[in-house]
């Protein structure tokens, strides 16, 4: 993990991912890649319709600049390699571009939580985000500046399909040395006798050489239901997920499970791309 990327809107909430990112680092002598976008309505941005919005444009593209080199001296990044991007393009394109373009490791974005992303993810640009991305994406919920992932909960189906994505949720827990919860959850609409759960599970976890983890079956009314509910009864730090890219989630995240998880687990979430 040698490239993180995160997007700010200069928001509290984009400074906490931020510092998120930089212990990220620390521990793993990474480097962080700042970026900001400036989304601006089509009509200004078309400089052929006579050029009169150029000004205000330059104005906001040199303010955001110099916005980002004032956080880039922030205390919390002292000693890390920091980079500066801007991008004057729609905020999820610009997050997607930057990331293939420098070869990002990990994208960290900021969240306040149940109510939904604050100004730079407003709407489904972190969904969009979460979706698309080719690369894990750490979704950082509010009041989460001091990160720790001890205790990690990686709910999956554990299909054949999950298996590339789990080795990068390996490789995140390694780093900080986390305890692993891996749980399968069956519900009313997707029901496995307990025989049946453990197998699967087993069969999985046979092809991999892991220790520090536990294997659990939890029963609850739905999918989000029982992965929020089973990351507070072993009191997760984090919770790990994967994702089916532009065609949606996995099996059992069917719909916008996994991007609900996303915008209301009150823990933080990072997504993995089967």
């Amino acid at each position: 993990m040698k490239r993180i990327l995160v997007p700010t809107d200069f928001s509290k909430y984009s400074e906490e991912a931020l510092k998120v990112a930089a212990q990220i680092a620390r521990k793993n002598n990474s480097e962080i890649i700042l970026l900001h976008m400036l989304e601006l309505p089509h009509q200004n941005i078309d400089f052929i319709g006579g050029g009169k919005s150029i000004p205000e444009i330059m104005y906001y593209k040199n303010k955001s600049i110099s916005d980002l080199e004032n956080l880039m001296d922030a205390s919390y990044l002292k000693g890390i390699n920091v980079s500066e991007a801007f991008e004057l393009k729609k905020v999820t394109e610009g997050i997607i571009d930057a990331s293939q373009k420098n070869k990002v490791d990990l994208i960290v974005m900021g969240s306040h939580g149940t109510s939904g992303f604050d100004e730079l993810m407003i709407g489904s640009n972190a969904e969009k985000v979460v979706r698309l991305s080719d690369i894990p994406v750490l979704v950082v919920k509010k009041g989460t500046s001091k990160f720790k992932s001890n205790n990690v909960v990686f709910a999956s189906d554990f299909s054949k399909e999950t298996k590339k994505p789990f080795l990068k949720m390996i490789e995140f827990a390694k780093i900080f040395d986390s305890t692993l919860f891996l749980v399968m959850i069956c519900t009313p609409n997707s029901f496995k006798t307990t025989h049946r759960a453990e197998k699967i599970m087993s069969d999985f976890l046979a092809d991999f050489d892991i220790e520090n983890y536990s294997s659990h079956i939890y029963n609850d009314s739905n999918i989000e239901n029982g992965i929020v509910n089973f990351a507070e009864s072993v009191d997760a730090d984090l919770i790990g997920i994967c994702t089916h890219g532009r065609t949606g989630l996995a099996h059992f995240f069917n719909g916008s499970i996994g991007e609900d998880i996303v915008n209301h687990a009150l823990k933080p979430v990072i997504t993995f791309k089967i």
